[in-house]
């Protein structure tokens, strides 16, 4: 017994305290005195002894309620009970506290010394069990967090690595080593041939791996793939799993993708007889899982990788120009036929970029802060080295804005040659037509003529009239695409408004038609040309009076918003056909639901004069109800 052993006497006997004092110090055990019970707890944790023994009534207190107190705090500490007799109570508070033992009068030191050498004997192996027992924990807790580490590594893994024999690699290996086991597989089902195959493995021999196959129909592994259960094997004799390939103990358990199992997760042990219990079923149940996910992610990014490609394909061959940008305007994708058109060489970066930096073009820069504002989508850009684009801006919701750019600079050529065509013959026209008019009148003049003689030449002057009108608008629409009709000053449209409708209010009244006039108050000016602003008004107005039936109604707009002055003219007309309004504002287009005279230059002139204004002008039109023109103008705030 060691010589440094600690027995505190809690005595209120002096004379009992001191004769056991004499009996322990001779057999080498050391002893602390205490006399009050008030002092006892704290003399307990001063000196740390390995046995307490009390009075059974010690400072007025009963022992057992003294030592419930102590063992609350130490439940290891012996505590021997110094009681004048055994009795029934005492022995029952003992045996239900848990004291060691109890010591009677009369006492010798023999029966002192067995007494408490088999209560230190039995607290020294108390605690030896007890250091095992931590011991033995402490490991188990320092297995489990190796594992929760490694499976909180191979989820990191998984989520930044998408190379998938590495990371299967990575969760066969962890299962091999987690469960220390001497090696480790992961067999997928191939559907095509029944069999499952080695995807990845940990201390297999390779020409094994390159030849495994197990058939799915007649193996241990396939009744995992049908069962969808774990299978557990631990037998001292070995348990062959192929030809020549035994195992003493193994686990498969199945990988399961969308409640479909795909293959098996398996470790064994060949040579060492080490058995899996229930934790290595679901330790390697979470490995499984985890290979699942990483095979899904890589299949994801597999997919996403190949649309990736086919995008970049289909975007890098597309011949009209495309951009893409984002909601400030920088610049997300851009196609090498954009490029093209803008002069950018391939090879610089110009992701992240304002696209007004990289091109820095007027037109464009209007075209984005327009769809910015939700007005105009469509515009034409002209660059530098004379050519020219329609450009189309298209918002995606959650991103910005694709930009689309159509070479149109032959087209531009091509009406151009037409627009000089017909300028030149409408020129060269003037002179015969005015000379078959004027001998037309000569006629009447040198001599009487006859009433049929008379009629010809009513529809000679009536036909020349209407070449002359034809060639006139000819005329006039040349001069607005040409740019001739430069001169521009604030205008008054409610007054221009006015006087043409003063100019057509006898027409109206002719057909007895209701005109409704809606002018909203304090309207500010448009900067254009007075002349070419009456002729829109007096051609969109006059297209209501002549196509609305004989009391019909006329529906005359003008107000503002924002920075716009809108301009609506409704008839309830026949209409226009769906298929009819994409053309009317073509040069020559007649809709074919109408018998009214025209030349079919009336729209295209209105069409070219709101352009000229930097305006826009559509309709919105349903068969045998009618037509409502809208024409925006940017108001005058200089």
């Amino acid at each position: 017994m060691s010589p440094v052993a600690v027995t505190l006497l809690a005595f209120d006997d002096e004379a009992t305290s001191k004769l056991l004092e004499r009996a322990l110090n001779a057999k080498r055990i050391r002893t602390v005195s205490v006399h009050s019970a008030s002092l006892l707890q704290r003399q307990v944790l001063a000196s740390a002894p390995a046995l307490v023994i009390m009075q059974v009534r010690f400072g007025g207190e009963d022992a057992f309620k003294l030592a419930e107190s102590l063992l609350a705090d130490l439940p290891t500490l012996p505590i021997i009970i110094y009681a004048p007799e055994k009795n029934a109570e005492i022995l029952t508070k003992a045996l239900r506290l848990g004291i060691a033992d109890i010591l009677t009068p009369p006492l010798s030191t023999e029966d002192i010394y067995r007494s408490v050498e088999q209560t230190l004997n039995r607290a020294q192996r108390i605690g030896d069990w007890l250091r095992k027992e931590i011991r033995r924990s402490t490991t188990s807790l320092r297995q489990h967090s190796e594992a929760l580490e490694t499976l909180l590594e191979l989820g990191r893994d998984i989520t930044r690595n998408l190379e998938l024999d590495r990371v299967l690699a990575s969760i066969v290996a962890a299962a091999v080593n987690l469960l220390k086991a001497e090696e480790g597989s992961l067999l997928l089902a191939d559907e095509a041939s029944g069999e499952l195959y080695v995807r990845a493995s940990k201390n297999f021999d390779q020409n094994l791996v390159e030849t495994l196959r197990l058939p799915v129909h007649d193996s241990l592994a396939g009744q995992v793939i049908k069962s969808g259960k774990p299978l557990v094997i631990n037998s001292e004799n070995a348990q062959k799993i192929k030809t020549s390939y035994l195992v003493h103990s193994l686990v498969y358990v199945p990988l399961r993708q969308k409640n479909k199992v795909i293959g098996v997760l398996s470790v064994d042990n060949r040579a060492v007889r080490r058995e899996f219990d229930d934790s290595a079923v679901t330790l390697l149940s979470i490995l499984a899982d985890y290979a699942v996910i990483a095979m899904e992610n890589a299949r994801l990014y597999t997919n996403a990788q190949q649309e990736r490609n086919k995008l970049e394909t289909i975007f890098r061959n597309i011949r009209n120009g495309v951009v893409i940008l984002d909601k400030e305007n920088r610049i997300v994708l851009i196609n090498p036929a954009a490029r093209q058109a803008f002069h950018i060489p391939e090879s610089a970066d110009l992701q992240g970029l304002p696209i007004t930096e990289v091109v820095p073009n007027a037109d464009l820069k209007a075209l984005l802060e327009r769809t910015n504002a939700d007005t105009l989508t469509y515009h034409e850009i002209n660059t530098s080295d004379g050519e020219i684009y329609s450009a189309q801006c298209t918002p995606i919701p959650g991103l910005g804005t694709a930009l689309t750019i159509h070479d149109i600079t032959y087209l531009k050529d091509l009406d151009r040659l037409k627009t000089d065509f017909i300028h030149t013959v409408s020129h060269d026209l003037r002179s015969p037509l005015t000379a078959v008019l004027g001998y037309a009148e000569l006629l009447e003049r040198v001599g009487t003529l006859t009433p049929q003689q008379t009629e010809f030449v009513r529809r000679i002057q009536a036909s020349v009239q209407n070449i002359t009108e034809l060639v006139n608008d000819l005329l006039d629409l040349g001069r607005i695409e040409s740019g001739f009709d430069t001169r521009k000053e604030p205008v008054n449209m409610v007054g221009i408004l006015k006087y043409v409708l003063d100019t057509l209010q006898m027409q109206i009244q002719q057909k007895k038609q209701d005109l409704q006039l809606h002018i909203q108050d304090n309207i500010p000016t448009v900067r254009g040309n007075p002349i070419r602003l009456r002729q829109m008004m007096d051609n969109l107005i006059g297209n209501a009076v002549k196509y609305t039936p004989e009391g019909g109604q006329i529906q005359v707009r003008l107000f503002t918003t924002e920075d716009q002055l809108i301009f609506e003219v409704s008839d309830n007309g026949p209409g226009i056909p769906i298929e009819d309004q994409p053309h009317i504002f073509e040069k020559f287009y007649r809709s074919n639901n109408t018998q009214e005279p025209g030349s079919g230059l009336g729209l295209a002139i209105v069409k070219s004069i709101v352009e000229a204004h930097n305006g826009r002008i559509w309709v919105n039109s349903v068969p045998n109800q009618g037509a409502t023109f809208t024409v925006v103008l940017p108001l005058d705030r200089k």
